[in-house]
């Protein structure tokens, strides 16, 4: 049996593929810059505090690194307006990525945090620095810098699981090319195109981590952050 690949038919959905681009860009970088953000200060207070804090602190990552992205968001767009908090698809998908991307930060910082060793602390002490300066120029910065291209590749992963987010509605680059696909028929066509468009923005989002590494913690982090493989999500 033959088939006839008709990629031209894709044209006149360009409108509809570049929004799900800029959906699926802008749904990732929010995620990253907020889950990122989250997960710095959740490690922190993990590595400061003990007792409950630091219980509820691990209960959070542990929850949600062993469930499915989908059931999470499920949770936050059916769920919420249960409790009377009605959010948007897109609003929904944001809010579920970065719940789930600094659960993944928290636990990749933690391990860059207990990897400064304690005569470290002990030389800034010495210096008289005080214990801001000590954490933020012995440990956290150094240990971000450990555990940078780690973090690279969940940020990766967190914006290919954008694809997700159709499930809830969200109009991004999935949802196109499902809607595009009804319309069409040509499922080989959309999905192969969509295919190597995940892959330009793999590419371009490690490389752009790659260059912002290097800006921040030198040219040999940034290589290991482009090299570094994603690992799979639990």
């Amino acid at each position: 049996m033959s088939y006839t690949f008709q990629f031209g038919v894709l044209a006149q959905y360009q409108e509809q593929i570049f929004s799900g681009i800029w959906l699926t860009v802008k749904l990732s970088v929010l995620s990253i810059v907020l889950g990122c953000a989250a997960g710095i200060v959740l490690a922190s207070v993990r590595s400061i505090w003990g007792g409950v804090v630091r219980l509820l602190v691990d209960a959070y990552v542990e929850i949600i690194r062993n469930t499915p992205f989908l059931v999470q968001l499920f949770i936050v767009y059916f769920g919420l307006p249960g409790l009377g908090l009605r959010v948007g698809a897109d609003t929904a998908a944001l809010i579920g990525m970065t719940i789930n991307l600094a659960a993944y930060s928290t636990e990749i910082i933690r391990a860059g945090i207990e990897a400064i060793h304690k005569s470290q602390i002990e030389a800034g002490e010495a210096l008289g620095l005080t214990r801001f300066q000590i954490y933020r120029h012995v440990i956290i910065v150094p240990a971000i810098a450990k555990v940078y291209p780690a973090l690279c590749s969940q940020f990766v992963l967190m914006m290919l699981a954008s694809s997700i987010c159709s499930a809830i509605s969200t109009q991004e680059l999935a949802a196109s090319a499902a809607f595009i696909e009804s319309q069409t028929y040509r499922s080989f066509e959309i999905y192969i195109a969509v295919t190597l468009i995940y892959l330009a923005l793999a590419l371009t989002l490690r490389a752009a981590l790659a260059l912002i590494g290097m800006w921040l913690f030198g040219r040999r982090v940034a290589r290991r952050a482009m090299t570094a493989l994603p690992e799979v999500q639990a």
